[in-house]
């Protein structure tokens, strides 16, 4: 889908149903409950015989367009909304495994992602399988019967990796295993996942989507595309529909676990959905020219930007993502002394967590993200203590770099 097929379908989405206003932006339903003419009528939709909305927690009108109008952008077989992306993780996850299962992953994550997978799940018998996921062949043979899935970031947080999803997607599909991505880092209007072979994408609808930072959701986009999954948790639903993993998640695992988006975040990201793409290409645009920039500088020990030629990353990415590769770069100082030596003295860049918000932000990942975790496991995670990770916004680059050259003196 080009640029303005993506337009098209963003703003042309249509309402389930008219609004007896003509309102052009969805309104906000608060209501919880909804009333029925008889209870025929009733019964019908709260079995799944009908699409009218039953109860809040399980459906809302509001949301429900947001993740039409998702599903449209994105050409995907079905769109759900939550109110966090550890919720997308955790759902899609929920959803796949079974106790005794496995999933294949990588060490390079993000530090809550980490600790679900290795502390959550494992609590409830699921097996985490670390490896190299820039090495097809290691991944395929840590594969076996009991994998549930194949997960990773498209770029991780902060290591700035990128392995090759087409040749991880058919090493997947071979052994009847999903390919998992969670493409947070590069929004969809940029990043076509479905053309990759990722099966089943997760987003922190938090970063990009929801228009600088107004509010917390997440995603999880079905493609429908890949019907073979071993899962014992989808054999119920095995051949009744397109997409077992999607009839699941709506049916039981999201409704039972209680993560579904509010109405007026839906509201405020369907509004942010309007104006990603124009954002996006502000923000990717300046972190590439600031990347640049920051090479020059002798304090600066690296820059990890995977849109730089000069990275190990940089060919896989122009492949996957063009010459934009999100807004999000890391780089190196002398010492973790001298790393809060010089995000202390900032004026213009805000000490804070969160990525893609409107205003750039910055933060020692080793020190916060990842500062519950023990020296020996941010060493295997290769989470550097000379590490500053930054998110850039929409201000000026050059007064950006200005704001980083004092605060180097």
């Amino acid at each position: 889908m080009n640029e303005k097929e993506y337009e098209a379908q963003l703003l042309s989405t249509p309402y389930p149903k008219q609004d007896p206003y003509g309102a052009l932006s969805i309104p906000v339903y608060h209501a919880l409950a909804y009333e029925f003419e008889t209870v025929e009528e009733m019964e019908a939709a709260f079995c799944g015989r009908t699409d009218e909305h039953t109860y809040s927690r399980i459906t809302n009108p509001t949301v429900q367009h947001f993740e039409e109008r998702v599903k449209k952008a994105t050409g995907a077989y079905g769109v759900t909304a939550l109110n966090s992306g550890m919720a997308a993780i955790s759902n899609t996850l929920i959803t796949l495994a079974w106790s005794g299962s496995n999933l294949i992953t990588s060490r390079h994550l993000f530090g809550n992602t980490y600790s679900f997978f290795v502390n959550t799940l494992n609590a409830f018998g699921m097996e985490v399988r670390f490896c190299d996921l820039t090495n097809p062949k290691e991944v395929a043979e840590t594969i076996d019967e009991k994998t549930c899935g194949l997960f990773l970031e498209i770029i991780t947080n902060p290591q700035m990796e990128v392995a090759d999803l087409a040749e991880l997607s058919e090493v997947a599909h071979d052994r009847g295993v999903p390919l998992i991505a969670d493409t947070t880092i590069i929004p969809f209007p940029v990043f076509r996942a479905i053309d990759f072979g990722v099966d089943i994408e997760v987003v922190a609808s938090t970063k990009y989507i929801s228009g600088g930072a107004t509010s917390l959701g997440g995603l999880i986009i079905d493609y429908g595309r890949f019907h073979q999954y071993r899962t014992p948790a989808l054999q119920a639903f095995m051949g009744t529909t397109q997409s077992p993993f999607h009839t699941r998640l709506r049916k039981e695992v999201h409704r039972n676990l209680g993560a579904y988006m509010t109405p007026e975040v839906a509201y405020q990201q369907s509004l942010g959905l309007e104006t990603l793409q124009l954002r996006f290409e502000r923000q990717a645009v300046a972190c590439k020219e600031l990347a640049e920039k920051l090479q020059t500088l002798p304090e600066v020990k690296a820059v990890n930007y995977t849109g730089l030629k000069d990275n190990p990353f940089y060919e896989v990415s122009k492949k996957q993502f063009g010459d934009y590769p999100g807004a999000m770069l890391t780089f190196d100082l002398e010492s973790r002394e001298e790393c809060y030596r010089f995000m202390n003295k900032l004026k213009l860049i805000r000490r804070a967590t969160n990525l893609f918000d409107n205003r750039s932000l910055i933060i020692h990942p080793a020190s916060t993200i990842f500062g519950s975790f023990t020296a020996a496991q941010r060493e295997a995670m290769n989470v550097k203590e000379t590490t500053i990770r930054l998110s850039v916004g929409l201000e000026n680059v050059d007064s950006l770099f200005d704001d980083i050259c004092q605060a180097l003196v």
